[in-house]
């Protein structure tokens, strides 16, 4: 019996220039992919789109990324491995994973081949739809906590004050989780008024509403300063995070760093600054997925879904993550295309 990769076609969506936006992708059948040395065929199940995804369609990664057109974006997926490249171990056929596929992407399509190494087995009792949502965004917001210096374990170092900015996107929303399951952190959240609800079910001691005075001055009711900031927003200067960060000193972990902010970093690092900008550096890594897919399995943390589109519509989930206003993840789900 021919190999998936060695005879079949599969339906993607792909973008051949930069720009255009969700106008942009278009809907093609392509050969399925051969996994070459150390990589993984797999069936795709559920991929996540992030905004990395978009914006390196906008061109933030001009000239470099994408290395070629056509691209098939989307690197955050859940899926069944069909066959292995030279040299693999650790998987076989038939194993349900998630992976992380950067720089390749490819997720949007109905096969993709990915890096074994940047890819973890996936328990029976995480869903594809939830496996599609950690190896990102989850183990993203896990960098970036232990980058602040918050522990995640019970009596693992001293109590903080966290504040997650964004606090009910996509990262954010497991930030919020992850720094809360310790029992012993008080987490304060920002978000919109329609989602501090959700968020204070996900275990913030305080949601403020961002349109709000409170909001804007990023302190609650209690007058906490912040020990660790994960700042998953745009548009807040430093100088914005300065007063409210603890007199001993805190730590502000920028994920989405501007050329201003790492100027700012870099003379934090140059002065020994007590309070610090720190841009998130680091990719996500197999450890972490497993530590995270047990905090699934045990019911720590669960995985906020905004909205799922079968692979046909991918084009509309695209739009959706690019309007700025998904609460949680955004799911290509290509079990529901299936059905």
């Amino acid at each position: 019996m021919p190999s998936p990769s060695s005879s079949r076609t599969m339906r993607a969506v792909q973008y051949d220039k930069y720009g255009g936006g969700a106008a942009g992708l278009k809907h093609v059948e392509v050969p399925v992919p051969s996994p070459k040395k150390g990589e993984l065929l797999v069936r795709v199940e559920a991929a996540s789109i992030n905004p990395l995804d978009w914006r390196f369609q906008k061109g933030v990664g001009r000239p470099f990324l994408p290395s070629k057109f056509p691209f098939i974006p989307v690197c955050e997926l859940a899926g069944e491995v069909l066959e292995l490249g030279a040299g693999v171990s650790g998987f076989r056929p038939g194993d349900k994973i998630i992976a992380v596929n950067f720089p390749g992407s490819g997720g949007l399509a109905e096969y993709a081949v990915v890096s074994a190494s940047n890819a973890a087995l996936r328990p029976l009792e995480v869903s594809a739809v939830e496996g599609a949502c950690i190896p990102i965004a989850a183990a993203t917001a896990l960098m970036a906590l232990r980058t602040a210096g918050v522990g995640l374990d019970a009596g693992d170092g001293p109590a903080k004050n966290v504040l997650v900015t964004a606090a009910s996107g996509g990262v954010g929303t497991f930030a919020v989780q992850l720094a809360s399951v310790a029992g012993h952190h008080h987490v304060t959240a920002t978000c919109g008024a329609r989602n501090l609800d959700l968020v204070r079910s996900l275990g913030a001691d305080e949601a403020l509403d961002y349109c709000t005075s409170e909001g804007t001055a990023l302190r609650g009711p209690s007058g906490r300063k912040h020990d660790a900031v994960v700042h998953c927003a745009e548009g807040f200067p430093w100088s914005a995070f300065k007063p409210v960060l603890a007199d001993k000193g805190g730590v502000v972990v920028d994920l989405t760093p501007r050329i201003a902010s790492v100027a700012v970093a870099v003379l934090h690092w140059l002065c020994f600054s007590k309070k610090r900008l720190v841009p998130l550096i680091g990719s996500p890594k197999k450890q972490d997925m497993d530590a995270l897919m047990g905090l699934v399995v045990q019911g720590k943390i669960q995985a906020v879904v905004d909205s799922r589109y079968p692979l046909s519509r991918a084009h509309e989930g695209w739009a959706k993550s690019m309007s700025g206003h998904a609460t949680g993840k955004i799911i290509v789900d290509m079990v529901e295309d299936a059905e």
